[in-house]
């Protein structure tokens, strides 16, 4: 038996263990202040209603012989994916079903969908990045070439035509940075990929918060992009699933045979999403249903925009928190991230995420997010206003 030693070739992620080791020892230290965490990438509203009256008459059809259902379709219910299918339409992206498919989120996707792929593809994502992009690569065995993101290009790459690359990541509004890119960029990245004969692994997971009509919410809005591109999304940010677990991947029958292999691969290796949350999931599409996590999503963007205003106010650079849940800044005074980490929860208790955790492009910058609830960010906010707005 030979293990695979691509595992051990993994950076080791001490990020979010130190953040909450250190954020354990400031509050074991100092028990009467009050610590404010705006660096957790999890939604805080509970499902909407619509979704929650969805859910329970799918359990109480599973509790009677007549409605009760066993296995399901691999990949998702019909009901769904014409819901799915009904939402893509509306943004002017004709789907068929049989390109639909319901996944329990886009971060497995994201990781499974290498099944597809020959381990000697060279990988090109963005530094910073998502650790999920890398990791599972690395795990294959794979090289991983990297795109520069950074202040000057406000953190949305474009290709280089020197660098060759199969299998590309875009993730957009992205995570951990915020940035949108507009339909003349990402046109860029298509005319790329057709050029070099790659694939696209497009992220829309935050599409969600996307407020301006002239922005894509999905690659296929771009020409040509169902000749290079699989997309992923989820519900997670959408209409609080993160728990609740679903998503969706869309690989165009266009793509040939990768459409075939990923059916393939999810009858062989999926027995689908529980029936009782796809029928919640449909909720979300329904009209009630967009309504009602319009006013969740808005929540979070009126946070966001709080925190904006108020790094602007304090003249600190960033990026993020208008088409997006995050906000990443530049560290005042030439602080590393870790730095700031330290700054921050020292002088007025407010928690973020250090910008090195998501890559050496990332040391000097800091992540702070729109998911906590309204006082709480009310409340980080004059407590940067005290130490920065002097």
């Amino acid at each position: 038996m030979n293990i695979n030693e691509n595992y051990l070739n993994l950076e080791q992620s001490y990020l979010f263990s130190t953040v909450a080791k250190k954020v354990s020892e400031f509050s074991n230290n100092n028990p009467d202040k009050k610590i404010i965490k705006l660096g957790i990438g999890d939604v805080t509203l509970p499902l909407c209603k619509v979704v929650v009256d969805a859910l329970h008459k799918a359990v109480d059809e599973m509790g009677a012989q007549a409605t009760f259902r066993g296995y399901g379709p691999e990949q998702g219910y019909d009901f769904l994916r014409e819901a799915v299918k009904g939402y893509y339409k509306k943004h002017n992206v004709e789907l068929n079903l049989d390109e639909i498919f319901i996944s329990d989120g886009a971060k497995s996707d994201l990781g499974n969908i290498l099944d597809l792929f020959a381990k000697d593809n060279v990988v090109l994502v963005p530094d910073p990045v998502y650790p999920v992009y890398v990791d599972t690569n690395v795990m294959a065995g794979r090289k991983v070439v990297f795109a520069d993101a950074n202040g000057d290009n406000e953190f949305l790459p474009l290709p280089d035509e020197n660098v060759k690359a199969d299998i590309i990541y875009i993730c957009s509004p992205n995570n951990p940075t915020g940035a949108v890119y507009n339909k003349e960029q990402l046109k860029k990245w298509v005319d790329y990929a057709k050029s070099m004969n790659a694939i696209i692994l497009f992220d829309a997971a935050y599409e969600c918060f996307i407020s301006d009509e002239n922005l894509p919410k999905s690659i296929y809005e771009i020409e040509g992009a169902k000749d290079c591109a699989i997309e992923f999304c989820s519900l997670s940010k959408t209409a609080g699933f993160t728990g609740t677990r679903c998503g969706y991947t869309v690989v165009p029958e266009n793509l040939g045979k990768l459409n075939k292999f990923w059916l393939r691969r999810q009858t062989t290796k999926f027995n689908g999403v529980p029936y009782i949350v796809q029928r919640g999931a449909e909720a979300v599409f329904s009209e009630a249903g967009q309504k009602e996590i319009k006013e969740n999503i808005n929540y979070y963007k009126e946070n966001a925009k709080l925190i904006s205003d108020t790094l602007t106010k304090c003249g600190i650079w960033h990026v993020g928190g208008k088409h997006s849940p995050y906000i990443w800044l530049k560290c005042p005074n030439n602080m590393t991230s870790w730095e700031f980490f330290d700054f921050l929860l020292e002088k007025i208790q407010v928690v973020g995420t250090p910008g090195s955790g998501f890559g050496k492009n990332g040391e000097g910058y800091f992540r702070l997010t729109s998911f906590g609830s309204k006082e709480n960010t009310a409340e980080a906010m004059k407590r940067f206003e005290s130490i920065f707005n002097k």
